[in-house]
């Protein structure tokens, strides 16, 4: 199985200048637990929920940035990657997502711990 099988291919992006609050409210709202971050059309990250603080908005976000909790080096895999890999790099590096690019490079989507499990 590989992974364009089970990723989600409607990505939330943010830009890394928004500010933190604001990305963890569009997170609640879409139930989602990570954002992808790009400038223009780059990747420059990926921010979590747990980056922001975990399921409760802290009041203390509204004076930062995305870029301020983003990890900018950035875990990715392509949409050909064997379902088995990309389990294998989540675990290994203890994160919850992996950003799906296509052969090209572009963005494609994203695969998640959840996904993986579904």
């Amino acid at each position: 199985m590989r992974v364009y099988e089970v990723m989600s291919k409607d990505v939330e992006t943010v830009k890394p200048e928004v500010h933190a609050s604001e990305a963890k409210t569009r997170m609640r709202q879409k139930r989602i637990h990570h954002l992808v971050v790009v400038r223009g059309t780059e990747l420059a990250g990926v921010v979590s929920e747990r980056d922001l603080g975990g399921p409760k908005l802290p009041k203390s976000l509204g004076a930062y940035t995305v870029a301020d909790f983003m990890t900018a080096r950035v875990v990715t895999v392509t949409t050909r990657t064997l379902v088995r890999r990309a389990a294998a790099l989540m675990q290994g590096r203890s994160i919850g997502s992996l950003v799906v690019t296509s052969a090209n490079g572009k963005l494609a989507g994203i695969v998640t711990v959840t996904d993986l499990l579904t």
